[in-house]
């Protein structure tokens, strides 16, 4: 869209949108079909899969990985650097080359809310749902619902995002689709 900031060896995938004041940095690569929001930012390098949706205002530092299907909620921050510093310890400006970048994976179908924020290096497995204003530090399992300062889990949701019910100790169902999961330790398995 007009205003839009995309580098020029920014790869694009057919169908995806990319609003006004939103920037996509150099190296980065989109897939198919995806939504970049009203002043999101993706940086050099940031790959995401197809039909992908950066909410508005939403930053995604490199080195970030986001799967397939992945939502990110508006003023989400997907963090970058384990000891962030403006400058070293003689007091000297820290350039691009005085820190080591690592990053946030996000897995296919996986939703963070509103304003939580990733701080790397953290993995969120697929189908797991971060609640709004959530802080993650720690790796979030596969269809785990997670909350809080410092994000916990607190249960489980389905593909739909639907929070699943205990049909019988160790056995989960989604109430909207039926769909059975078994539990294992602080580990979710869909039944075939």
């Amino acid at each position: 869209m007009p205003g839009a900031q995309v580098a020029e060896d920014a790869r694009v995938g057919a169908g995806t949108t990319v609003w006004e004041l939103a920037q996509i940095r150099e190296h980065a690569v989109l897939g198919e079909d995806c939504v970049i929001g009203r002043g999101a930012y993706v940086g050099p390098g940031v790959r995401m899969g197809s039909r992908t949706k950066l909410q508005n205002h939403a930053l995604v530092y490199e080195p970030a990985r986001l799967g397939e299907g992945v939502f990110v909620g508006p003023a989400v921050v997907l963090t970058n650097d384990r000891n962030p510093r403006s400058v070293g310890a003689d007091g000297a400006l820290k350039r691009a080359g005085d820190w080591e970048a690592v990053g946030v994976t996000v897995a296919d179908g996986a939703s963070l809310g509103a304003r939580s924020v990733c701080v790397a290096p953290v993995r969120v497995g697929c189908w797991a749902m971060v609640a709004a204003g959530a802080v993650v530090t720690a790796d979030v399992p596969d269809f785990a619902l997670v909350a809080g300062v410092p994000a916990r889990r607190i249960g489980w949701v389905g593909r739909a995002g639907v929070r699943l019910t205990e049909r019988e100790p160790g056995v989960w169902e989604c109430p909207e689709t039926g769909d059975l999961f078994d539990e294992g330790l602080d580990v979710l398995v869909p039944r075939p």
